[in-house]
């Protein structure tokens, strides 16, 4: 396996560095994010925040912009608070030891293991969907790996698989080999450096493992959405820290209660949002969007300010912004779709409607 990852090993911008920040840093952002995906912003996120330092002085804002549209947001917030931990409590040295890097924000067992092995080479096995991949269809492992008896089974393994002293590359072989070769579907068993041991492929059905129960249908939510025009500004909501997407701005929104119009609905996330009284001018736009566990369809209304000032109700900061500021904004990919929709819509024409009597 080693000789096998020196040989072959994917040439990426956090395998030329030994520095623990870097090594952290794409940790975090190859969680459930492709590596394709993750290069462009690991990147531009270290350009911004150079060291740890620098990313612990940042405010929150800054870190979820440049954090924007990779998704799963929470990873960023627990990735800043890491970072002031480390420096208020560490001196600014990222832990060597499982204690102390299990006990920051956002380190399960796989990130601390990762994390130790690689940036400080300790003996700790990793054990994420790739490797999990790889260890079942090497033993032929037939249970269903999402019971906890299984998970701990295959942590055993991988820990068994381990060398002294080459954890770090050994455990991106691994990662490497289910990533690349031993695929969830059509594996390419012939250039596996394990072929000769793999119980899988010797049974004839390496893309049978590993199994999952089947899951549960995913929830479907439809929500309405206020686009409030006041002059040339529109209302903006910053939501709730805590929660998915927290932190991030959109435009405010709620999720359609049976039986409820959408018109209802909209004017009512508005209202419940940020204290500001709507009318609907006309619909504006329809995005769907897909979440882990869940997906929405967003019903978006051009809405004519009435009364009100903006306060922060069922939101944690509510104000007024201007089309061209907000790019400095971080927002959700489903918010982008639709600031996209309107900055690609005649201006005028909307400031325009927005301001004749509403038709709702």
């Amino acid at each position: 396996m080693l000789n096998w990852y020196r040989r072959t090993g994917r040439d990426l911008p956090w395998r030329r560095t030994s520095d623990p920040y870097c090594i952290l840093l794409a940790e975090f952002m190859l969680q459930q994010t492709q590596v394709e995906t993750v290069i462009p912003y690991y990147d531009r996120f270290l350009e911004r925040f150079p060291t740890i330092q620098s990313l612990a002085l940042a405010s929150p804002s800054d870190v979820l912009k440049s954090w924007e549209g990779l998704g799963y947001y929470a990873r960023a917030r627990n990735l800043h608070r890491a970072a002031q931990i480390i420096i208020e409590r560490d001196g600014g040295q990222i832990p060597a030891t499982y204690d102390g890097l299990s006990s920051l924000p956002g380190f399960g067992p796989y990130t601390t293991a990762a994390v130790l092995s690689i940036a400080f080479e300790k003996d700790y096995a990793v054990l994420d969907g790739n490797v999990m991949r790889v260890v079942c269809r090497l033993f032929e492992i037939r249970e269903d790996i999402a019971q906890t008896r299984v998970k701990k089974c295959l942590w055993k393994l991988a820990e068994d698989l381990l060398p002294e002293g080459h954890a770090g590359d050994y455990n991106q072989a691994m990662m490497e080999l289910g990533a690349t070769v031993c695929r969830p579907r059509q594996p390419d068993c012939l250039a596996c450096p394990l072929k000769s041991h793999c119980q899988a492929r010797k049974a004839g059905h390496p893309e049978t493992l590993p199994y999952k129960s089947p899951r549960k249908p995913r929830p479907h939510h439809t929500l309405g959405v206020g686009i409030v025009w006041r002059g040339n500004e529109l209302l903006i909501a910053r939501r709730k820290e805590k929660g998915l997407l927290g932190g991030l701005w959109e435009f405010p929104a709620a999720q359609q209660k049976k039986g409820e119009p959408l018109q209802d609905c909209c004017l009512r996330a508005v209202l419940e949002e940020t204290g500001v009284e709507a009318g609907i001018q006309n619909r504006f736009h329809t995005v769907k969007h897909a979440f882990t566990h869940f997906s929405v369809t967003m019903h978006a209304f051009l809405c004519r300010y009435r009364r009100g000032r903006p306060r922060p109700l069922g939101c944690s900061d509510a104000q007024w912004a201007s089309p061209e500021t907000l790019s400095s904004y971080a927002f959700s990919r489903a918010n982008r779709k639709l600031i996209d929709a309107l900055l690609e819509t005649d201006l005028r024409d909307l400031f325009s409607n927005a301001t004749r009597s509403p038709n709702t």
